[in-house]
């Protein structure tokens, strides 16, 4: 991903370090207040990817240079994905008409955090919280998803932050409050995390435009979407798979609904909450 001359977002607060209560999580992505928890684990993206558009930047030498690779580097690479993001939300929404924007804040934090939604360890993963528009990110859960769950890349990364970025603007839209008056049922909760990958695809497809997709990238991002599916998930952690008890939809959904955004670039196809 061409990321190092984009602009750097200012609403990036560091409190690494800054420590607090020890609390045991389960890894993964999610919105706290909805008891959205995903764990990564290895998926086969194959089957989404040989419909995904062939043409795409071709990386010339050298430019391996633009994979972050100390925290400052990670630092600053998050700044330049919030600052990617925040310009395509704030035109998109704006565009959309009705819903009004406001930036998030991403916070990167080490071992535990206090948001409003409560104490979390690390090992709950990044997580957006309605209650103070914020994303939460240790950098410890990069390495985990390269390494623990082989999803290796800056823009499996960078898909990461979209996807919690996604749940912002469900929360700007109303989408958070509608689905807790219903009462947060598992199929809710499948369509939450779907169009918040369907959200991260929209975003990808305006990256692709803007020249920051380089050769390979789109890849990392459908296999780290195809990484969080329930069944993936169940099939590793307990040997089977109980799709009625699927809060964030398979691993299939999650690759198809993030290349639905990224092939259209259209927020009308992320309808998952009808």
């Amino acid at each position: 991903m061409r990321w190092r001359d984009q602009r750097q977002s200012t609403n990036v607060e560091d409190r690494r370090g800054m420590g607090g209560p020890m609390m045991i999580g389960g890894g993964g992505l999610g919105v706290i207040v909805l008891a959205i928890a995903v764990f990564l684990c290895g998926g086969d993206p194959s089957q989404f990817l040989q419909n995904l558009p062939s043409e795409q930047p071709v990386s010339a030498p050298g430019q391996a240079a633009n994979k972050p690779t100390t925290q400052d580097e990670q630092r600053q690479f998050v700044g330049a994905v919030m600052g990617s993001l925040e310009d395509y939300w704030r035109t998109s929404l704006s565009q959309k008409g009705g819903v009004g924007y406001k930036d998030p804040k991403l916070v990167l934090f080490t071992r535990q955090i206090q948001s409003a939604c409560g104490y979390a360890s690390a090992a709950t993963g990044p997580f957006y919280c309605p209650g103070d528009y914020r994303l939460y990110l240790d950098f410890a859960f990069f390495d985990e998803l390269k390494r623990e769950f082989k999803a290796p890349g800056d823009f499996a990364q960078a898909y990461v932050i979209a996807h919690e970025f996604g749940h912002h603007i469900q929360n700007l839209e109303g989408t958070m409050r509608r689905v807790q008056n219903a009462g947060n049922s598992n199929r809710l909760s499948v369509a939450v995390e779907l169009q918040a990958d369907c959200y991260a695809g929209l975003w990808a497809n305006y990256a692709q435009q803007k020249g920051l997709v380089e050769a390979g990238d789109v890849e990392e991002a459908v296999r780290a979407a195809g990484a969080v599916g329930d069944d993936m998930i169940q099939r590793r952690t307990q040997g089977y798979v109980v799709p009625d008890s699927f809060t964030h939809g398979s691993a299939q959904q999650r690759m198809q609904y993030f290349a639905i955004g990224f092939k259209t670039g259209n927020m009308a196809e992320c309808r998952t909450l009808r």
